[in-house]
């Protein structure tokens, strides 16, 4: 499928979904504490997304059972909230979340601190936030999408950590996941050219130790291999005449 140009009235729809999430994320951020179980969090979300009038983007989307993607220390994304999954005290949690704003999608994700965290888990949080908005340097027109991927991964690596190349961001707008796939991490090629009104959802999703995953036996949460930490941030973004523009911070 060709990659979609989003027309003005197209844009300013994703626009106010973005602003949306960017509450509802928000509101999670300061929901999370140590003593609270993931399903909380997940009934909490659903709240506020109807609240604002929209729909969870991920609630039964290929059949996930829930409105958040709720994913724990070396879970890296797709994590199942659970009643018996209780957060403590040193944990870092992945919240991922999307909703739909008079049928448009935007997708964002933020990785958080339970309590007091270690140094190094600090710091990844901080490297992989931080790697996104280095990738995102290159997210202009004329540009090529790859020259985004590249730069995540070199920004990555040079923090002494590790990029997973099993999953990967994605376009969207009317459809969650749209063309073009966007890796955090080289390619061969340079990928096809940005052009103003494409929007993407850019995520990377770093690891403390190596890179290789596994899915778990739900077919849905993705953990790291060797059990070290691994964090996720995304944003979706629009890319402009200009520089691109993020829709999922307020």
């Amino acid at each position: 499928m060709p990659i979609s140009i989003k027309s003005d009235k197209e844009i300013e729809l994703m626009q106010e979904s973005g602003k949306i999430l960017a509450k509802v994320l928000e509101e999670l951020e300061s929901y999370v504490r140590p003593g609270i179980s993931t399903l909380e969090i997940d009934r909490k979300c659903y709240e506020i997304i109807e609240s604002y009038g929209c729909i969870p983007s991920f609630l039964n989307y290929n059949g996930f059972p829930a409105s958040l993607c709720i994913s724990v220390n070396d879970e890296v994304v797709h994590g199942i909230p659970d009643k018996n999954h209780i957060l403590k005290d040193g944990d870092i949690v992945g919240l991922d979340c999307g909703v739909i704003y008079k049928g448009y999608h935007t997708d964002a994700a933020r990785t958080i601190p339970v309590g007091e965290i270690t140094k190094e888990a600090k710091k990844l949080i901080e490297v992989t936030k931080q790697s996104f908005f280095e990738g995102i340097k290159f997210a202009k027109e004329g540009r090529h999408l790859h020259d985004i991927s590249e730069v995540i991964q070199r920004y990555v690596e040079s923090h002494g950590f590790s990029v997973v190349r099993d999953l990967v961001g994605h376009g969207i707008g009317k459809n969650l996941h749209e063309e073009p796939q966007v890796p955090n991490f080289k390619q061969k090629n340079r990928g096809p050219r940005l052009q103003a009104g494409m929007t993407l959802a850019i995520e990377p999703m770093v690891n403390a130790g190596r890179y290789d995953v596994y899915w778990m036996d739900n077919d849905w949460t993705v953990v790291t291999e060797d059990g070290s930490l691994s964090a996720h941030y995304e944003n979706t973004i629009l890319i402009t005449k200009d520089e691109p523009k993020i829709l999922t911070i307020s």
